[in-house]
């Protein structure tokens, strides 16, 4: 596995980040006289239909789909488009989503005990204080509640994450893992939408659907989650994550300049600011190790390309599928593991050598008498 990407590939994983970010303005845009719920329904709707038939169920249980789903794509989403429903800008949206990336270190750390370095726990302060200079300085167009929930689908988004690590199910399970856990969330978000909304206005927004919401749909559904994770995914099999994984920062930028192209939303210097401290602080925490200095170069032992935190699933960001290797998702320095190898290439070691002795005293038993 090559770990330098070719100029054609870097294009393509920039265009694919281009589309994820323009991606939350297309969402604010389709949302328009559409519940949230109802919205997000309609957008997994199109994207299980009608790629279930298509795409093979992915090799892990049914236990991981339905939990993936619950947590990637139903509470992320459903959580985010109601902050953006809310008045959370989809610009700040992209940026504090990525708040992912801190909360599945934190809970691969306390859940899978994969302890982060000390240079991921300065990423995670970092993105911490980011995330409280865009909270204090928010301005007055962007609701406390909308931004807890923006939160909580990152919340979501990492609690997936570390599922989908758990399962150890192999990259290559991507996209049929997302196609299939989808199956998880038109019914209980048309269900939800049906209970807050209501069902006049649910049936309203049905008999008024118009091309706006229509294209919208189609491109959360295909561009951004199937044709976007498909590309991403192929890149994955070619290159280490460490390689591919950050030009998922590019869509938070993209996401800001289309809002303000777009939507003529302009953030507030506190926003801005605390929004650049998110992505430093990811940037940090996803950067992946050096080699160790006992480990030779070229051997496919390099730390990018071991299987990181969420590597073995995916997660969404605005509509488009990320392997959380991404998301989309940080390398865990596993000190508690290192030591038990180096406990086992002792042991190893030793075992060889009884070996060795054991064979010399049958060749020559009267010495070993």
């Amino acid at each position: 596995m090559t770990a330098t990407m070719s100029p054609r590939h870097a294009l393509l994983a920039t265009l694919v980040a281009t589309i994820w970010g323009f991606n939350f303005v297309v969402i604010q845009w389709g949302m328009h006289g559409v519940p949230p719920l109802l919205f997000l329904a309609l957008r997994f709707t199109g994207v299980v239909l009608p790629a279930v038939f298509v795409v093979p169920r992915p090799s892990v249980s049914w236990r991981v789909v339905v939990a993936v789903g619950l947590f990637m794509s139903l509470g992320q989403f459903g959580l985010l488009y109601t902050s953006m429903d809310l008045g959370m800008p989809p610009g700040l949206a992209a940026l504090v989503l990525q708040a992912q990336v801190v909360f599945t270190v934190v809970i691969a750390a306390a859940w899978l005990r994969e302890l982060p370095s000390g240079r991921q726990v300065a990423g995670i302060v970092v993105a911490c204080a980011g995330l409280v200079v865009v909270g204090i300085g928010r301005g007055g167009h962007v609701p406390l509640i909308a931004l807890l929930l923006c939160v909580g689908g990152a919340l979501s988004w990492g609690i997936g994450n570390v599922v989908a690590r758990r399962s150890a199910a192999p990259t290559s399970n991507g996209l049929s893992l997302v196609v299939w856990s989808s199956l998880v969330v038109p019914v209980p978000a048309f269900l939800l939408s049906l209970w807050l909304d209501g069902p006049h206005a649910v049936g309203t927004a049905l008999a008024g659907l118009g091309p706006q919401a229509l294209i919208s749909t189609l491109y959360t559904a295909v561009l951004a989650s199937l044709v976007g994770y498909s590309i991403f995914n192929g890149l994955l099999a070619r290159y280490p994550a460490s390689s591919v994984v950050p030009f998922v920062l590019i869509a938070p930028a993209v996401a800001m300049l289309s809002a303000w192209a777009v939507l003529g939303q302009d953030p507030n210097a506190a926003e801005a600011v605390g929004g650049v401290l998110v992505l430093v602080g990811v940037l940090v925490t996803v950067r992946p190790s050096r080699l160790p200095r006992d480990e030779p170069q070229g051997t496919g032992g390099t730390a990018a390309d071991v299987p990181e935190v969420g590597e073995a699933g995916s997660g969404e960001l605005g509509g488009q599928a990320v392997p959380v290797a991404v998301g989309d998702a940080p390398a865990v320095e596993d000190d508690a593991h290192d030591r038990a190898l180096a406990g086992l290439r002792s042991r190893v070691v030793g075992a060889q050598r009884l070996v060795v002795a054991e064979e010399r005293s049958l060749r020559h038993p009267t010495a070993a008498q």
